[in-house]
Protein backbone atom coordinates (compact mmCIF):
# COMPACT_ATOMS: atom_id res chain seq x y z
CA UNK A 1 0.00 0.00 0.00
CA UNK A 2 1.22 3.48 -0.85
CA UNK A 3 0.19 6.76 0.75
CA UNK A 4 -0.58 10.30 -0.33
CA UNK A 5 -1.70 13.62 1.09
CA UNK A 6 -5.45 14.16 1.16
CA UNK A 7 -6.10 17.15 -1.08
CA UNK A 8 -4.35 20.30 0.09
CA UNK A 9 -4.13 19.01 3.68
CA UNK A 10 -1.18 17.44 5.44
CA UNK A 11 -3.21 14.32 6.28
CA UNK A 12 -1.58 11.12 4.99
CA UNK A 13 -3.95 8.45 3.70
CA UNK A 14 -3.53 5.12 1.95
CA UNK A 15 -4.09 5.08 -1.80
CA UNK A 16 -7.05 2.72 -1.39
CA UNK A 17 -9.95 3.61 0.91
CA UNK A 18 -12.09 0.93 2.55
CA UNK A 19 -15.82 1.45 1.95
CA UNK A 20 -18.17 0.17 4.65
CA UNK A 21 -21.64 0.51 3.13
CA UNK A 22 -21.77 -3.30 3.26
CA UNK A 23 -20.91 -3.49 6.97
CA UNK A 24 -24.09 -4.81 8.56
CA UNK A 25 -27.09 -6.84 7.43
CA UNK A 26 -29.80 -4.29 8.25
CA UNK A 27 -30.59 -3.65 4.58
CA UNK A 28 -30.84 -7.35 3.73
CA UNK A 29 -27.70 -7.73 1.62
CA UNK A 30 -24.65 -6.70 3.66
CA UNK A 31 -21.93 -8.55 5.56
CA UNK A 32 -22.23 -9.97 9.05
CA UNK A 33 -20.17 -8.52 11.89
CA UNK A 34 -17.70 -11.42 11.69
CA UNK A 35 -17.24 -11.03 7.92
CA UNK A 36 -16.96 -7.26 8.27
CA UNK A 37 -14.24 -7.78 10.86
CA UNK A 38 -12.36 -10.15 8.55
CA UNK A 39 -12.43 -7.57 5.77
CA UNK A 40 -11.30 -4.81 8.12
CA UNK A 41 -8.40 -6.97 9.33
CA UNK A 42 -7.38 -7.83 5.76
CA UNK A 43 -7.38 -4.15 4.81
CA UNK A 44 -5.32 -3.29 7.89
CA UNK A 45 -2.85 -6.07 7.11
CA UNK A 46 -2.44 -4.65 3.60
CA UNK A 47 -1.40 -1.31 5.12
CA UNK A 48 -4.65 0.63 4.70
CA UNK A 49 -5.52 3.45 7.11
CA UNK A 50 -8.48 5.21 5.44
CA UNK A 51 -12.09 4.16 6.15
CA UNK A 52 -15.24 5.56 4.54
CA UNK A 53 -18.63 5.26 6.22
CA UNK A 54 -21.80 7.31 6.73
CA UNK A 55 -24.28 8.11 9.46
CA UNK A 56 -27.02 6.19 7.67
CA UNK A 57 -25.14 3.17 6.25
CA UNK A 58 -27.04 0.07 7.36
CA UNK A 59 -29.04 2.27 9.72
CA UNK A 60 -25.96 3.20 11.74
CA UNK A 61 -24.59 -0.34 12.09
CA UNK A 62 -21.63 0.40 9.81
CA UNK A 63 -20.45 3.21 12.08
CA UNK A 64 -20.85 1.01 15.16
CA UNK A 65 -18.77 -1.75 13.58
CA UNK A 66 -16.07 0.72 12.53
CA UNK A 67 -15.94 2.16 16.04
CA UNK A 68 -15.45 -1.31 17.51
CA UNK A 69 -12.83 -2.33 14.95
CA UNK A 70 -10.60 0.74 15.32
CA UNK A 71 -10.86 0.95 19.11
CA UNK A 72 -7.55 -0.80 19.75
CA UNK A 73 -5.59 1.84 17.79
CA UNK A 74 -7.92 4.74 17.06
CA UNK A 75 -5.18 7.27 16.29
CA UNK A 76 -3.83 5.13 13.43
CA UNK A 77 -7.08 5.33 11.49
CA UNK A 78 -8.46 8.10 9.30
CA UNK A 79 -12.24 7.82 9.56
CA UNK A 80 -14.48 9.61 7.09
CA UNK A 81 -18.23 9.78 7.63
CA UNK A 82 -21.09 11.86 6.22
CA UNK A 83 -24.14 13.86 7.17
CA UNK A 84 -27.22 14.96 5.17
CA UNK A 85 -29.42 11.87 4.82
CA UNK A 86 -32.10 11.29 7.43
CA UNK A 87 -30.78 10.19 10.79
CA UNK A 88 -31.44 6.53 11.67
CA UNK A 89 -34.50 6.17 13.88
CA UNK A 90 -35.67 9.74 13.36
CA UNK A 91 -39.33 10.78 13.38
CA UNK A 92 -40.68 10.39 9.80
CA UNK A 93 -42.54 13.69 10.27
CA UNK A 94 -39.43 15.59 11.34
CA UNK A 95 -38.52 17.88 8.43
CA UNK A 96 -35.16 18.68 10.03
CA UNK A 97 -33.99 15.09 10.45
CA UNK A 98 -32.22 15.32 7.10
CA UNK A 99 -30.66 17.97 4.88
CA UNK A 100 -27.63 20.22 5.01
CA UNK A 101 -28.80 22.69 7.68
CA UNK A 102 -26.78 23.24 10.83
CA UNK A 103 -29.43 21.54 13.02
CA UNK A 104 -29.11 18.21 11.21
CA UNK A 105 -25.35 18.65 10.83
CA UNK A 106 -24.72 19.03 14.56
CA UNK A 107 -27.16 16.33 15.64
CA UNK A 108 -25.80 13.85 13.10
CA UNK A 109 -22.21 14.48 14.17
CA UNK A 110 -23.14 13.94 17.82
CA UNK A 111 -24.78 10.61 16.97
CA UNK A 112 -21.90 9.54 14.72
CA UNK A 113 -19.35 10.29 17.45
CA UNK A 114 -21.36 8.07 19.77
CA UNK A 115 -21.61 5.17 17.34
CA UNK A 116 -17.94 5.46 16.38
CA UNK A 117 -17.00 5.68 20.08
CA UNK A 118 -14.54 8.47 19.38
CA UNK A 119 -14.08 12.12 20.29
CA UNK A 120 -13.42 13.30 16.73
CA UNK A 121 -14.18 12.58 13.08
CA UNK A 122 -11.15 12.85 10.83
CA UNK A 123 -13.08 13.80 7.69
CA UNK A 124 -16.74 14.86 7.57
CA UNK A 125 -18.47 14.99 4.20
CA UNK A 126 -21.65 16.77 3.30
CA UNK A 127 -23.31 13.72 1.72
CA UNK A 128 -25.28 15.47 -1.01
CA UNK A 129 -26.55 18.94 -1.81
CA UNK A 130 -30.11 19.63 -0.63
CA UNK A 131 -30.73 22.67 -2.87
CA UNK A 132 -32.22 24.66 -0.02
CA UNK A 133 -29.53 25.45 2.58
CA UNK A 134 -27.33 28.48 1.95
CA UNK A 135 -23.64 27.65 1.43
CA UNK A 136 -22.67 30.17 4.14
CA UNK A 137 -24.68 28.24 6.74
CA UNK A 138 -23.09 24.94 5.75
CA UNK A 139 -19.55 26.25 5.68
CA UNK A 140 -19.79 28.19 8.94
CA UNK A 141 -21.33 25.14 10.62
CA UNK A 142 -18.56 22.87 9.37
CA UNK A 143 -15.91 25.36 10.45
CA UNK A 144 -17.44 25.58 13.93
CA UNK A 145 -17.18 21.78 14.23
CA UNK A 146 -13.52 21.95 13.20
CA UNK A 147 -12.78 24.72 15.70
CA UNK A 148 -14.53 22.67 18.41
CA UNK A 149 -12.24 19.72 17.66
CA UNK A 150 -15.12 17.38 16.78
CA UNK A 151 -14.10 17.32 13.10
CA UNK A 152 -10.59 17.68 11.67
CA UNK A 153 -11.21 18.08 7.92
CA UNK A 154 -14.25 18.60 5.71
CA UNK A 155 -15.29 17.30 2.32
CA UNK A 156 -18.32 17.20 0.04
CA UNK A 157 -20.02 14.48 -1.98
CA UNK A 158 -22.51 14.13 -4.84
CA UNK A 159 -22.77 17.88 -5.39
CA UNK A 160 -22.58 19.99 -8.59
CA UNK A 161 -19.20 21.55 -9.32
CA UNK A 162 -20.54 25.11 -9.27
CA UNK A 163 -21.84 24.65 -5.72
CA UNK A 164 -18.52 23.23 -4.54
CA UNK A 165 -16.49 25.97 -6.23
CA UNK A 166 -18.68 28.68 -4.73
CA UNK A 167 -18.38 27.11 -1.29
CA UNK A 168 -14.62 26.75 -1.58
CA UNK A 169 -14.31 30.41 -2.53
CA UNK A 170 -16.47 31.55 0.39
CA UNK A 171 -14.47 29.42 2.83
CA UNK A 172 -11.13 30.74 1.60
CA UNK A 173 -12.26 34.38 1.67
CA UNK A 174 -13.61 34.10 5.22
CA UNK A 175 -10.83 31.97 6.63
CA UNK A 176 -13.10 28.97 7.24
CA UNK A 177 -12.18 25.32 6.77
CA UNK A 178 -12.26 24.49 3.06
CA UNK A 179 -12.99 21.18 1.37
CA UNK A 180 -10.05 18.80 1.00
CA UNK A 181 -11.97 15.97 -0.69
CA UNK A 182 -14.83 15.33 -3.08
CA UNK A 183 -16.62 11.99 -3.31
CA UNK A 184 -18.40 10.90 -6.46
CA UNK A 185 -19.30 7.98 -8.72
CA UNK A 186 -16.84 7.13 -11.51
CA UNK A 187 -16.31 4.21 -13.87
CA UNK A 188 -15.84 3.52 -17.58
CA UNK A 189 -19.56 3.87 -18.31
CA UNK A 190 -20.21 6.75 -15.90
CA UNK A 191 -17.66 9.44 -16.64
CA UNK A 192 -19.78 12.46 -15.75
CA UNK A 193 -17.31 13.91 -13.24
CA UNK A 194 -14.76 14.44 -16.01
CA UNK A 195 -16.65 17.43 -17.46
CA UNK A 196 -16.56 19.79 -14.48
CA UNK A 197 -15.98 18.06 -11.16
CA UNK A 198 -12.59 16.52 -11.87
CA UNK A 199 -10.99 19.68 -13.34
CA UNK A 200 -12.44 21.67 -10.43
CA UNK A 201 -10.94 19.38 -7.80
CA UNK A 202 -7.51 19.53 -9.41
CA UNK A 203 -7.63 23.32 -9.58
CA UNK A 204 -8.88 23.72 -6.00
CA UNK A 205 -6.62 21.18 -4.29
CA UNK A 206 -9.12 18.42 -3.53
CA UNK A 207 -8.73 14.65 -3.66
CA UNK A 208 -11.47 12.69 -5.43
CA UNK A 209 -12.75 9.63 -3.59
CA UNK A 210 -14.30 7.54 -6.34
CA UNK A 211 -17.04 4.99 -5.68
CA UNK A 212 -19.17 2.68 -7.87
CA UNK A 213 -15.99 1.72 -9.68
CA UNK A 214 -17.52 -1.58 -10.85
CA UNK A 215 -20.78 -0.04 -12.03
CA UNK A 216 -22.93 -2.00 -9.62
CA UNK A 217 -21.05 -5.18 -10.51
CA UNK A 218 -21.63 -4.83 -14.25
CA UNK A 219 -17.94 -4.34 -15.07
CA UNK A 220 -17.00 -7.64 -13.42
CA UNK A 221 -18.68 -9.31 -16.39
CA UNK A 222 -20.96 -11.44 -14.23
CA UNK A 223 -24.04 -10.23 -16.10
CA UNK A 224 -22.58 -10.85 -19.57
CA UNK A 225 -24.37 -14.05 -20.39
CA UNK A 226 -26.80 -15.00 -23.17
CA UNK A 227 -30.34 -13.90 -22.59
CA UNK A 228 -32.84 -16.63 -21.87
CA UNK A 229 -35.77 -17.52 -19.66
CA UNK A 230 -33.47 -18.58 -16.85
CA UNK A 231 -31.36 -15.42 -16.86
CA UNK A 232 -31.45 -13.46 -13.59
CA UNK A 233 -33.53 -10.29 -13.62
CA UNK A 234 -30.51 -8.04 -13.07
CA UNK A 235 -28.74 -9.53 -16.09
CA UNK A 236 -31.76 -8.85 -18.31
CA UNK A 237 -31.76 -5.19 -17.26
CA UNK A 238 -28.19 -4.48 -18.35
CA UNK A 239 -28.06 -2.38 -21.52
CA UNK A 240 -25.90 -3.06 -24.54
CA UNK A 241 -23.46 -0.26 -23.71
CA UNK A 242 -22.78 -1.73 -20.29
CA UNK A 243 -22.39 -5.24 -21.70
CA UNK A 244 -19.97 -3.94 -24.32
CA UNK A 245 -18.01 -2.12 -21.62
CA UNK A 246 -17.76 -5.30 -19.57
CA UNK A 247 -16.53 -7.16 -22.64
CA UNK A 248 -13.66 -4.69 -23.07
CA UNK A 249 -12.80 -4.79 -19.37
CA UNK A 250 -12.72 -8.60 -19.47
CA UNK A 251 -10.57 -8.62 -22.62
CA UNK A 252 -8.00 -6.27 -21.08
CA UNK A 253 -8.06 -8.29 -17.86
CA UNK A 254 -7.23 -11.43 -19.81
CA UNK A 255 -4.37 -9.64 -21.58
CA UNK A 256 -2.71 -8.61 -18.32
CA UNK A 257 -3.59 -11.68 -16.26
CA UNK A 258 -5.78 -9.75 -13.83
CA UNK A 259 -9.43 -9.82 -12.85
CA UNK A 260 -12.02 -7.52 -14.44
CA UNK A 261 -12.62 -5.86 -11.06
CA UNK A 262 -8.94 -4.98 -10.73
CA UNK A 263 -8.81 -3.57 -14.26
CA UNK A 264 -11.94 -1.44 -13.77
CA UNK A 265 -10.64 0.02 -10.49
CA UNK A 266 -7.19 0.55 -11.96
CA UNK A 267 -8.53 2.48 -14.97
CA UNK A 268 -10.53 4.90 -12.81
CA UNK A 269 -7.67 5.51 -10.39
CA UNK A 270 -5.09 6.17 -13.09
CA UNK A 271 -7.23 8.70 -14.96
CA UNK A 272 -6.05 11.55 -12.72
CA UNK A 273 -3.40 11.81 -9.99
CA UNK A 274 -5.86 13.00 -7.31
CA UNK A 275 -8.25 10.01 -7.50
CA UNK A 276 -8.42 7.58 -4.57
CA UNK A 277 -10.64 4.50 -5.06
CA UNK A 278 -13.17 3.44 -2.44
CA UNK A 279 -13.40 -0.34 -2.47
CA UNK A 280 -16.10 -2.25 -0.65
CA UNK A 281 -17.22 -5.85 -0.62
CA UNK A 282 -19.59 -8.33 0.94
CA UNK A 283 -17.05 -11.15 1.01
CA UNK A 284 -13.39 -11.32 2.01
CA UNK A 285 -12.43 -12.80 -1.36
CA UNK A 286 -13.93 -9.78 -3.15
CA UNK A 287 -12.02 -7.33 -1.00
CA UNK A 288 -8.75 -9.24 -1.42
CA UNK A 289 -9.24 -9.06 -5.18
CA UNK A 290 -9.96 -5.32 -5.11
CA UNK A 291 -6.89 -4.58 -3.01
CA UNK A 292 -4.73 -5.84 -5.87
CA UNK A 293 -6.00 -3.18 -8.28
CA UNK A 294 -3.00 -0.85 -8.06
CA UNK A 295 -0.02 -3.20 -8.08
CA UNK A 296 0.24 -3.50 -11.86
CA UNK A 297 0.14 -1.16 -14.85
CA UNK A 298 -1.88 -0.99 -18.04
CA UNK A 299 -0.38 0.15 -21.33
CA UNK A 300 -1.48 3.44 -22.88
CA UNK A 301 -3.27 1.43 -25.56
CA UNK A 302 -5.20 -0.57 -22.96
CA UNK A 303 -6.17 2.58 -21.06
CA UNK A 304 -7.34 4.15 -24.33
CA UNK A 305 -9.40 1.08 -25.19
CA UNK A 306 -11.19 1.29 -21.85
CA UNK A 307 -11.71 5.04 -22.18
CA UNK A 308 -13.20 4.59 -25.65
CA UNK A 309 -15.91 2.29 -24.30
CA UNK A 310 -18.19 5.27 -23.74
CA UNK A 311 -16.80 8.56 -25.05
CA UNK A 312 -17.67 11.57 -22.95
CA UNK A 313 -19.77 13.96 -25.04
CA UNK A 314 -18.26 17.43 -25.25
CA UNK A 315 -21.17 19.77 -24.75
CA UNK A 316 -21.11 23.56 -24.59
CA UNK A 317 -19.07 25.28 -23.24
CA UNK A 318 -16.63 22.35 -23.18
CA UNK A 319 -17.12 21.82 -26.90
CA UNK A 320 -15.54 25.25 -27.45
CA UNK A 321 -12.28 23.93 -25.98
CA UNK A 322 -11.05 22.23 -29.14
CA UNK A 323 -7.72 22.01 -30.91
CA UNK A 324 -8.54 24.82 -33.35
CA UNK A 325 -9.39 27.23 -30.53
CA UNK A 326 -6.35 26.25 -28.47
CA UNK A 327 -3.79 26.26 -31.28
CA UNK A 328 -5.02 28.88 -33.75
CA UNK A 329 -6.90 31.37 -31.59
CA UNK A 330 -5.21 31.33 -28.18
CA UNK A 331 -1.74 29.80 -27.75
CA UNK A 332 -0.37 29.21 -31.23
CA UNK A 333 2.27 26.54 -31.70
CA UNK A 334 3.41 26.99 -28.10
CA UNK A 335 0.37 24.99 -27.01
CA UNK A 336 2.40 21.77 -27.12
CA UNK A 337 4.79 23.01 -24.44
CA UNK A 338 2.14 24.06 -21.91
CA UNK A 339 1.39 22.40 -18.58
CA UNK A 340 -2.06 20.87 -19.09
CA UNK A 341 -2.70 19.50 -15.60
CA UNK A 342 -5.89 21.52 -15.17
CA UNK A 343 -7.28 20.96 -18.65
CA UNK A 344 -10.31 18.70 -19.10
CA UNK A 345 -9.47 15.06 -19.74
Amino acid sequence: MNYQLLGSSGLRVSDICLGTMTFGEDWGWGASQDTSREMFDAYAAAGGNFIDTSSNYTNGTAERYVGQFVAADRDYWVIATKYTLRRPGSNPDDLNAGGNARKNMVRTVEQSLGRLATDHIDLLYLHMWDYSTRPEEVLRGLDDLVRAGKVLYVGISDTPAWVVARGQTIAELRGWSSFVAYQGAYNVVNRGIEADVLPMTRALGMSVLAFDLLGGGVLTGKFNRPEGPGEPTRARQIGETARAAADVVMRVAEEVGRTPSQVAIHWATRRAPNIIPIVGARRLSQLADNLGALDFELTAEQMDALTAVRPLPREYPHSFWNDYIRRDLIYGRAVDSLNKDHWPL
